[in-house]
């Protein structure tokens, strides 16, 4: 006999071409079994945080700024502090602040005397501003493929590259991932070219236990709007190389510095850097959470760093969409239908593999680059942040949708 007041149903439903069938549930049940998209209840109702988070030690800053006046000087206090404190984090000598990360790639591979015409080694599957960092010089971008486990510069393909206008490598550390930069400044220095390690994806991650950004000969920040240390827009050059600090200084500096970091920005900064390792820690714990709860499911394989010992930053989280698996399911559905549940995935970057050859030198068929252009989904950090039990929701998230999505028997 059926409990009072509770009515049983059939339910079906059509999600992208695929059908789906639910029976003897209640209401209740099929709503939250139905996707939000679809009409159903979303994982997330509140939707994905909020970033920047409210921080009271940054509205204090803010306010400290104000009252002393140094957010309209030209050179005050909170510029050389913070340089001081990205010194001694990463105990490397020179800080070069600037407007944004790429213009701070740009800053580094003028300061290793990179010119015209020289080439210049990156990975297929990058951030686009380095590429066109590289071209703004006028040098010619060299692309070798990358890691397919973890999406970032393969080491092993930099045998492939060769001849004498190679001066320099730009090194992301991507999604997650950390390259195995030791063996790339190994070959680097073996061939006397020079290593540009872009951490603006991952500032605090340790590879080793040493930080990411101290192992070439410059590193590389970004504070912008959506980075984990975030100033609206801004970033950083460092490095131990005076000589190289001080060419990539000069070129900036036209009467006074063009490309400048404020006063205001580096305020507002300086409270965020203190509190970078604790916050690390908590997003790397919700990231190894959410990889354990994904296990099994369908159609989705997470970045993985291997053997490597390393202690990942995650400004994105990444996955390969498998979406073959699926009958008719494209990845930008896949993301619709997980940003309707509350969840902020995107797609990741573009890539290099289908660039003309008049625009860069390509080694390979750079494979997995395209794979990676072609596949990847990316989760926003700001949920890392939150409790174990959001970092639940986001999961089952993910597995309302894939097992929604995967192949079912027809009646």
């Amino acid at each position: 006999m059926l409990a009072e007041n509770q009515d049983i149903c059939l339910a079906r439903c059509r999600v992208w071409g695929a059908e789906v069938r639910w029976a003897t549930m209640t209401p209740l049940e099929i709503n939250q079994k139905v996707l939000a998209i679809n009409g159903g209840a979303p994982a997330l109702p509140d939707g994905p945080p909020r970033w920047p988070v409210a921080d009271d030690t940054v509205r204090e800053a803010l306010a400290g700024a104000l009252r002393d006046g140094s957010w309209g000087q030209y050179h005050g206090l909170n510029c050389e502090g913070f340089a001081r404190q990205l010194a001694d984090l990463f105990q490397l000598e020179h800080v070069l602040l600037c407007c944004s990360g790429t213009y701070a790639v740009e800053a580094a591979l003028r300061g290793l005397g990179v010119q015209a015409g020289d080439e210049v080694v990156l990975a297929g599957y990058d951030f686009p501003g380095n590429f066109r960092a590289i071209e703004v010089i006028g040098a010619r971008p060299v692309v070798v493929d990358i890691d397919r486990s973890n999406w970032s510069l393969a080491p092993g393909q930099l045998d492939q590259v060769c001849g004498k206008d190679v001066k320099a490598i730009v090194v992301s550390h991507l999604h997650g991932g950390i390259v195995d930069v030791q063996a790339v400044t190994q070959w680097a220095a073996e061939h006397g070219i020079g290593v540009v390690e872009d951490v603006c994806q991952s500032p605090g991650g340790r590879l080793g236990g040493q930080l990411v950004g101290t192992f070439g000969d410059v590193g590389v920040l970004s504070f912008g709007g959506s980075k984990l240390l975030s100033a609206g827009r801004g970033g950083a050059m460092l490095t131990n190389n005076a000589t190289i600090f001080q060419r990539a200084k000069i070129y900036g500096h036209r009467g006074n510095d063009v490309f400048p970091l404020s006063e205001m920005q580096a305020a507002v900064l300086r409270p965020q850097l203190e509190q970078l390792d604790e916050r690390n820690r908590r997003r790397l714990a919700s990231a190894n959470l959410l990889v354990q709860q994904l296990q099994g499911l369908p159609g989705i394989r997470p970045l993985s760093n291997g053997s490597i010992q390393c202690e990942a930053s995650y400004y994105k989280m990444a996955w390969e969409f498998c979406g073959e698996i699926f009958h008719d399911i494209s990845r930008e559905q896949f993301i619709a239908t997980m940003q309707a549940e509350g969840v902020a995935v995107d797609v990741g970057f573009r890539g290099f593999s289908s660039r003309s050859l008049r625009r860069c030198k390509p080694i390979g068929d750079l494979e997995h680059s395209r794979n990676a252009a072609e596949k990847t989904v990316l989760l926003h950090h700001p949920v890392l942040l939150e409790s174990g039990n959001v970092i639940k929701k986001v999961a089952a998230a993910f597995a309302k949708v894939l097992t929604t999505f995967a192949p079912r028997g027809r009646d």
